[in-house]
């Protein structure tokens, strides 16, 4: 197999679970992505919902991290709008000393939320002073960034500790325009086709991702269900739904429902809107079906690893779904 698995966990409250249940169950399926030989395992950021139980990548990171042994493990990723890129850097300088050579810090433009979630966490932040996203993640990269060897650090302001080890740096995005901010900082970068699968999209940000980088690859993120049965993934796949809002302020969002839609509009005070549906591109089937769509997506764009979201709230079906797909990796390697 020409290609890595890697996954993406949003820690998904099932019905009749509470949060602490569904947590339990993203460190066990993190132990078991190490055993059955994913690279690296990825924590998203969600506001304000009982349907996900993560808001801190950073705290799950340190959890996972000391229940692993060799998994790296890293956000996927930090909604930057939110924070101070020097408390980011920091965050993650931290994390890189506890366990140098296994963090990642994935870095995300979306809100992780709606405007209820976004405001609060914005509360007293002088937007004009923050800047936009490109000078936030271009000075969260300053941070990050030692000081040359010897430097006179008095009176100095470094993003201490400083780890043998620093984080590896991911941008994820569903534009040309990300792909180029990746490219121009030395990121790497991860075309989010969980959230926008879109093929002209795909294509152009991947390809300015290569010949703004010099021809370095992109990780691609994907949603993708197995089961023993083509028809048994299908069915875990019916619910799977994706919307984009447009409101008349500029602001887009992509949701999971119509209601999730609904509650961006009022909150965001919008007086007019667009609810696009989008079809959905998860990539369905048994084990050798999803393996020879990644190896079609392989060829064609040169990706070299996937991260891999499961978009299944029940536990047995979802950790089933990853054993599947990992076992078949390693039969046909």
């Amino acid at each position: 197999m020409a290609y890595r698995l890697s996954l993406l966990d949003k820690s998904p409250v099932a019905e009749g679970e509470d949060a602490s249940q569904a947590l339990a169950r993203t460190v066990t399926l993190a132990q078991k992505a190490e055993q059955w030989g994913f690279h690296r395992i990825w924590l998203a950021e969600h506001h304000n919902t009982a349907a996900l139980a993560g808001p801190s990548p950073e705290v799950l990171i340190a959890w996972i991290l000391a229940h692993t042994q060799n998994l790296r493990v890293g956000s996927g990723g930090v909604m930057l709008q939110h924070y101070s890129p020097y408390k980011v850097a920091e965050n993650f300088n931290l994390l890189a000393s506890l366990a140098p050579g296994r963090v990642d810090l994935g870095v995300g433009k979306a809100p992780g939320g709606l405007p209820l979630s976004t405001r609060a966490l914005q509360q007293g932040v002088h937007a004009a002073e923050k800047g936009d996203f490109a000078s936030q993640l271009k000075a969260l990269d300053g941070w990050l960034t030692a000081p040359p060897a010897g430097a006179d650090a008095t009176d100095s302001l470094q993003a201490t500790p400083l780890p043998p080890l620093p984080a590896s740096r991911f941008l994820l995005g569903a534009s040309e325009g990300s792909a180029q901010l990746a490219a121009e900082l030395g990121w790497e970068f991860v075309y989010a086709a969980h959230i926008n699968g879109n093929e002209q999209d795909l294509a152009r940000s991947l390809d300015a991702y290569r010949s703004h980088s010099g021809g370095r690859p992109a990780l691609l993120a994907v949603q993708a269900i197995v089961a023993s049965t083509a028809e048994q993934a299908s069915a875990l796949a019916t619910d799977l739904k994706h919307f984009r809002v447009h409101v008349n302020n500029g602001q887009t969002v992509n949701v999971g429902s119509v209601a999730q839609a609904e509650a961006f509009i009022r909150q965001s005070g919008a007086t007019e809107h667009r609810i696009e549906p989008r079809e959905s591109t998860a990539i369905t089937g048994t084990a050798e079906q999803v393996h020879r769509h990644l190896q079609q997506l392989h060829q064609r764009y040169g990706i070299e690893e996937f991260i891999i979201d499961t978009p299944v709230s029940q536990g047995a079906a979802r950790l089933k779904s990853l054993e599947l797909l990992a076992s078949h990796q390693l039969v046909a390697a």
